[in-house]
């Protein structure tokens, strides 16, 4: 090879030139180690003479070239000026190759081989970058050197007219691309961008990245999944996975979270196949219910005012006295009186079948409540508690008169000593449902309550001296004579009339005297019609009005809303007496003649009743 390149055939290049095959990483293989050998495209190399410039080069050069990596600093200095000078020639005579003696070998020689082993590590990081980038077989380009032995980097422009020419390059006198100064090439390993440095042939294959080592506490702190595991083998491991850690604990699967796992599974399919199977069947399916009347245990439902089929239903359901809703709801729709089921407490047993408790609750006889209708005396009130909570006869009436004080009445109900009862009048008509834990005290408690609470609503304390009475207490006495005379409530402000018309001063008729028969009945404890008048008039006592002028001391009887409102706006049509002479009808009259004619008629409807 010569300095201008190569010649017409294929000749191998200077051994040291890092594309003449692969020759190792030093590329210091002889040159008789490579015949026989095509590297470039197969063709048959062909020898060329070579000048004795060069060939005393290449001698030179392989004598001291031995050790690639020694250099000497001093070394680098002297050949300075010697690469100055032939700058300058080149610069005279731009067009042409300059042909001057070669200096004498020495620093000058050993510092151009040291940049031409520069050249060539850049061309075999070249050549690898290359090679990452295409891994198909590319082919190989040709490095072209000048008369100093130095790659001027044109090898890329000979091979593409190479392709393009099939004649290029042939001339070996014709003019060769001038190189510039080594100075002007730039040193790719000292840029930013500078690419890695050359690997030898043999570590020339990527390697795969090192998996980052796990932490000892890696699964402490749950790096670990849930179904991780690792191991089990007896080959220690290097940290990574499928190993043991460094620690020298092997890394074993969570039977606990697989275990977790695995029943949130079978609880999330297991429950919706659950729902789904009570909705089809709730849907499409007869509603569960129980047979026959139930069993023994007992208990009290409290159905509340307003409640529907579906609500009482749901109730039961709860209470475990029917099996479902529905089915109560069916019975009753299928039961005549099933629309009559009234709100209370009905003692009711556990299992019953929805038809059962359905009739059960349709008879009123059979719900848990104590009804106190309108005008009872206390006695009577009494003795239903008595009943209802299955207490001895007389219970209630001592407990009242042991515990009038501390039951509730207001400061104006027991202002006179002449009073049979201080309850009276104040065990308020209404309906009271009754639980286990009912008792006789509570009971007249809550009437006493509910009484006082109607008084104050109506504000009698207020209105009784507008009507021409001394106190409240007067005026629930006058209801409780109205509720106790009057056969209906269209007959309760005429008589409430009667009563303020009877007890006014002017009266002359019957000198302010009531002469109610009732009054005379409740000192008896009887509600008899036919009694004699001859002896009720000679009866003294406070609450006889047939004796006595005025109202009684208290009440006689516990009126309702009724009476109070009539006893609170009375009729004022100046009514003054009544009878009722086929004893379902009340007549009124206004003067005592008109009374005596009915009177007399109701006496002879009682001699025929009776036979006489």
């Amino acid at each position: 090879m010569t300095e201008y390149g190569r010649g017409r055939g294929s000749e191998p290049w200077h051994p040291e030139d890092p594309l003449y095959g692969d020759q190792g990483w030093t590329a210091h293989q002889t040159q008789q180690g490579q015949q026989g050998q095509a590297p470039y495209g197969g063709a048959p190399q062909q020898p060329y003479p070579q000048e004795p410039q060069y060939q005393e080069q290449q001698q030179y050069g392989q004598q001291q070239y031995q050790d690639p990596d020694y250099r000497d600093p001093q070394q680098f200095q002297a050949p300075q000026q010697y690469l100055e000078q032939q700058e300058q020639q080149y610069q005279q005579h731009p067009g042409q190759q300059q042909y001057t003696a070669e200096p004498p070998f020495g620093e000058a020689q050993q510092y151009a081989q040291a940049q031409q082993q520069h050249r060539q590590d850049q061309q075999h990081q070249q050549m690898y970058a290359a090679q990452q980038a295409y891994p198909q077989a590319q082919p190989q380009q040709p490095s072209v050197y000048d008369s100093q032995g130095w790659d001027t980097g044109q090898g890329q422009y000979v091979a593409a007219a190479a392709q393009t020419d099939a004649y290029a390059g042939t001339d070996p006198y014709a003019q060769q691309p001038v190189a510039g100064y080594p100075g002007e090439t730039p040193d790719l390993y000292t840029t930013p961008d500078a690419f890695p440095p050359p690997q030898p042939p043999g570590r020339r294959h990527l390697e795969p990245d090192p998996v980052e080592e796990l932490p000892d506490d890696a699964a402490a702190d749950g790096a670990e999944g849930l179904f991780a595991g690792g191991d089990d083998g007896d080959e220690p491991g290097d940290g990574r996975r499928g190993g043991r850690s460094k620690g020298g604990k092997p890394k074993r699967r969570s039977g606990a979270a697989c275990l977790i796992a695995a029943v949130v599974i079978i609880g999330v399919v297991g429950g919706g196949g659950y729902y789904g199977y009570t909705y089809l069947k709730d849907r499409f399916g007869s509603a569960a219910d129980f047979a026959g009347e139930g069993s023994g245990e007992t208990v009290e439902v409290t159905i509340p005012q307003g409640a529907g089929l579906g609500q009482m239903g749901r109730i039961l359901k709860a209470a475990g006295v029917v099996a479902s809703a529905q089915a109560f709801v069916d019975a009753a729709t299928a039961n005549p009186d099933g629309s009559k089921i009234q709100p209370g407490v009905y003692p009711l047993k556990k299992g019953m079948s929805a038809a059962s408790a359905v009739e059960f609750m349709t008879d009123p006889s059979k719900l848990n409540v104590l009804t106190i209708a309108e005008g009872w005396r206390n006695a009577k009130v009494y003795d239903a508690i008595d009943k209802k909570l299955k207490k001895p006869e007389g219970t209630t009436r001592g407990i009242a008169q042991r515990e009038v004080k501390n039951l509730g009445l207001p400061a104006w109900a027991n202002n006179n000593p002449k009073i049979m009862d201080p309850l009276e009048g104040f065990l308020y008509p209404a309906r009271y449902d009754l639980s286990q834990d009912s008792t006789p005290e509570s009971l007249l408690r809550q009437m006493v309550k509910n009484a006082t609470d109607k008084y104050t609503e109506l504000g009698i304390e207020g209105k009784a001296k507008d009507l021409g009475l001394e106190n409240p207490l007067q005026v629930v006495t006058v209801a409780s004579l109205v509720n106790a005379e009057g056969k209906n409530h269209d007959d309760f402000r005429k008589m409430a009339e009667v009563v303020y018309n009877r007890l006014e001063k002017t009266n002359d008729v019957t000198n302010q005297k009531l002469e109610f028969d009732s009054t005379y009945n409740y000192i008896k404890g009887t509600s008899e019609i036919n009694f004699s008048l001859k002896e009720a008039r000679a009866f003294d006592h406070p609450y006889n009005t047939h004796f006595v002028k005025g109202l009684p001391p208290a009440p006689i009887g516990n009126p309702g809303a009724d009476a109070l409102n009539a006893t609170l706006d009375p009729d004022e049509g100046g009514w003054m007496f009544f009878v009722s002479v086929d004893g379902d009808k009340t007549t009124f009259t206004k003067t005592y003649e008109e009374h005596q004619k009915l009177a007399a008629e109701f006496l002879e409807r009682q001699k025929q009743k009776n036979g006489g």
